[in-house]
This record gives structure tokens, C-alpha cells and sequence, in this order.
């Protein structure tokens, strides 16, 4: 079934978490590696915003399907962030937007440079940038979606997992949005399928690579995916991104753990997710 983009704006909705028991993590807190997982994801959804800002200047916010989307996505990932940070309060950890400016600054001109270097690609590659940019949204999508419910089944606390299935849930209509939109635009466009595969297979790397130092985006990966259980999922990712059309064959998750020594050798996390339960559908309706 095709997307149905007036049903998810008319319902999209902030993720809730004020109904959850976050005075629990004052007696069952969480370990230190995982608020670090936590801590990653917050600053992701935080500078959601930022990624919405480089692309507002590319023709993907001239198609009036995709402008609304993003608006929605944009609202909901921030209140993800907003929920990532109300856990991370609890353990004494405070995650706002004055953090978020002070890390804009580090990355200095690289982050005003941005917008400029991807207006200048929108105009290069024209209208079949938006299927480049769907493509990769899906494949950026998938991976969270899944590593959303793997940490919520790894950590044995009900609060956070009820709250990571909440956001999972939400990022599955991510998912839905980005991968049917682009395997209709890849199927129309050979050129778009060239330089969709081109991009994912040279430029594609984890969310946050771009804003986190490097050690803790191997931390995040591999405490989500390392050993065989973990494996498993980044190639059923890699199976998902490669079912687009033109993208036939390309394992970017699975290489981009390899880069960083992230072995896929051992049991892994006895109460992994089952693959299907993990990686969400390519398509539904909102």
C-alpha cells in the first residue's frame, strides 16, 4: 500500500512519556555504556533540525509530499530528543538546546558550509535528488528503527523499553514514508539509481558520524551490534536498502562495522529481537 501522507500529518502526534514511571530509574539505573547509547540518540534527534535546515535549500522542499513529511518528521524527532533527555535527566545528565548550539559551534565551518555544499548538489543533480535523498533517508530510518528496539529488548528495564517502542513506533512511519517514495522515484530514474547507489556505497555512514566524536560512534554501534545476534540485524538492514531499485547487492551497514572492528563473531545478546520484529516494514500507511 502507498504511503498515505494526509493520514500521518492529520495524526502525527508528539511521542508521550509523561504517563511512564521515570522515578524508577532512580532506584534501577541505567549502566554507564548504555546512557551513552542514550546520549547519542538524544543528540541525533536533537540536531534533526539541522539536517532539515540543509535541506530545505535542495528541491526536496519544493515537492509538496516530502515538504509535509518533513515538517511532521522534524516535529517528532524532536520530541524524541525531548524524551531521550527527560531519561538522561534522571540520571543527572542534562541534554537542552544550549548543549546542542555548543556543539553546532564545534563543528565550525563544516556546519555553515552545509546548507551551501547541499544547495549546490541539489542544483547539480536536479529533480533526481530526491530520490537520492529518500534513499538515504530510508536507509538512515531502517537503522534506527532497529536500533531503537534492540536497545529496548537488550536493557532489562520496562520504563526505557516502553519508551524506545514508543519512538520506534513513530520511526517506522519514517521508515514507510522514505522507502516507498523511493523505490518510486528510483524506478523511474536510471540516473537516480546511479547516483543513489554512488552516494550510499562512498558517503553513507551511522547517523551522528557527522556531530559525535568517533569513539563514541563505534561505542554506540557496537554495544547495538556486535556479535552474531547483531550481525544478523545490519544484514537484514543491508536487505531492506538493497530490495530498492538499482541498489542490488550493497552491504553499507555491514561495511561501515567493519570499518570500525565491529565483530560479528560470538552469541551476542541472548534475547535479541527476531529480525522481523526488528526492521520495520518498507511500506504501510500512516
Amino acid at each position: 500500500m502507498a504511503f498515505d501522507i494526509d493520514k500521518y500529518t492529520a495524526n502525527s502526534e508528539p511521542v508521550t512519556w509523561t504517563d511512564l514511571d521515570l522515578e524508577s530509574f532512580e532506584t534501577n539505573p541505567l549502566p554507564e555504556s548504555s546512557l551513552r547509547v542514550l546520549r547519542y540518540m538524544c543528540d541525533v534527534e536533537y540536531h534533526t533540525v539541522c539536517y532539515l535546515r540543509d535541506l530545505l535549500t535542495t528541491p526536496s522542499h519544493k515537492e509538496p509530499e516530502v515538504g509535509s513529511f518533513m515538517t511532521m518528521w522534524n516535529r517528532e524527532e524532536f520530541w524524541h530528543g525531548e524524551a531521550l533527555a527527560a531519561v538522561l535527566g534522571k540520571h543527572g545528565i542534562t541534554v537542552d538546546f544550549d548543549q546542542l548550539k555548543a556543539s553546532r559551534l564545534k563543528l565550525g565551518w563544516k556546519d555553515r558550509l552545509d546548507p551551501i555544499k547541499q544547495s549546490l548538489l541539489g542544483g547539480l543533480v536536479g529533480h533526481d535528488f530526491v530520490a537520492v535523498h529518500m534513499a538515504w533517508g530510508a536507509a538512515n530510518e531502517w537503522s534506527a528503527n532497529a536500533a531503537y528496539l534492540r536497545m529496548a529488548r537488550q536493557e532489562n528495564h520496562p520504563v526505557l523499553a516502553e519508551l524506545l517502542k514508543r519512538i520506534a513506533a513513530q520511526e517506522t512511519k519514517h521508515v514507510a514514508f522514505y522507502a516507498s517514495q523511493a523505490r518510486d522515484r528510483l524506478e523511474k530514474s536510471k540516473k537516480a539509481q546511479v547516483i543513489a547507489r554512488f552516494a550510499l556505497s562512498k558517503f553513507w555512514a551511522p547517523v551522528g558520524s557527522t556531530i559525535s566524536p568517533d569513539s563514541e560512534v563505534t561505542h554506540v554501534m557496537g554495544h547495538l551490534f556486535a556479535g552474531a545476534e547483531g550481525r544478523k540485524l545490519i544484514r537484514s538492514i543491508d536487505s531492506h536498502i538493497a530490495k530498492l531499485p538499482g541498489m542490488q547487492g550493497l552491504t553499507i551497514v555491514e561495511s561501515a562495522l567493519d570499518k570500525r572492528g565491529i565483530s560479528g563473531e560470538g552469541e551476542g545478546t541472548p534475547d535479541a529481537l527476531p529480525l522481523e520484529e526488528t526492521v520495520a516494514v518498507e511500506t504501510q500507511t500512516a
